[in-house]
């Protein structure tokens, strides 16, 4: 069985240059690509005034899976498989969570606030680097 590869992504140019450097990884182990976007519960609205008021139900699960599987198509490369996922969580929880369920070799995230002053207030590389079940690769995602 192939390792597993697994990639964070929420549509942003820096996820998505994360996205190719976990490509590039997974092509080079011979490994399974797993795209994961994450998002957290139901979205519920309410609009209207008086008593026109109608309530509206979101499906972030759904529009969190076509963000990972818009940013796997474009990620298509021969020789490696790529699926797209949707996790519950927070980023950093559902990556943990999404490598753990599938035994994954490598968690790729990118060093978007990892520095400055964002690096103080934490980060989702922070986050996974400390709590993966598994290696963790940061790519170098900002200019």
């Amino acid at each position: 069985m192939p390792d597993i590869v697994v990639v964070g992504v929420d549509g942003s140019e820096t996820a998505t240059k994360a996205a190719e450097t976990a490509r590039n990884l997974a092509a080079a182990l011979g490994a399974k690509l797993h795209v994961v976007t994450a998002f957290e519960g139901d979205r519920v609205s309410l609009h209207g005034a008086g008593s026109e008021r109608a309530i509206v139900f979101g499906d972030p699960g759904r529009e969190a899976k076509a963000t990972a599987s818009k940013v796997a198509a474009g990620l298509d490369q021969e020789g490696v498989e790529i699926e797209a996922f949707s996790a519950v969580g927070n980023p950093a929880q559902a990556l943990i969570a999404h490598a753990e369920n599938h035994n994954a070799s490598v968690i790729v995230v990118g060093n978007r606030r990892m520095k400055g002053l964002a690096r103080v207030l934490g980060s989702v590389a922070n986050t996974v680097a400390h709590k993966a079940p598994c290696d963790v690769y940061i790519a170098d995602t900002v200019e």
